[in-house]
């Protein structure tokens, strides 16, 4: 978990080596509504276990057939409209491979890793979204 921008470069750069024949990236973005309603801004926070939580899962997505790295970020606190919110790669040996990793990991990040969402949105009103 992080409060700072993130840098596809540094993703990137964590996960490229020799054995890499592709690196999948998967970035998810702070968007102007959800389910008919206009978005304002958003507040991602996470429960102090989210981290490890987010690293079991990076480690699972690494031990996928021909994988040889995996970098996963996902940010907290306040965001704006177009804000990287989450970033993912995944390097291995073919694409295929490394498509089905990535797939993996932002798929069990949204449903295991205790992070919530507080929409506010444009009319003023707020919901959080993925608590328990």
């Amino acid at each position: 978990m992080r409060g700072d921008a993130v840098s596809l470069d540094e993703l990137l750069d964590a996960v490229r080596g020799p054995c890499a024949g592709a690196v999948v990236t998967f970035t998810g973005l702070v968007r102007d509504h959800d389910e008919g309603r206009a978005v304002a801004a958003l507040d991602y926070s996470a429960h102090p276990s989210a981290t490890e939580q987010l690293r079991a899962v990076a480690s699972e997505a690494a031990c996928f057939d021909g994988v040889h790295a995996v970098a996963a970020v996902h940010r907290t606190g306040p965001m704006r409209i177009g804000d990287v919110a989450v970033a993912l790669a995944v390097a291995a040996e073919h694409r295929g491979q490394a498509f089905i990793a990535c797939r993996y990991l932002i798929d069990e990040l949204k449903a295991r890793v205790p992070i919530w969402k507080h929409q506010i949105f444009a009319d003023g009103s707020a919901e959080w979204v993925g608590t328990p």
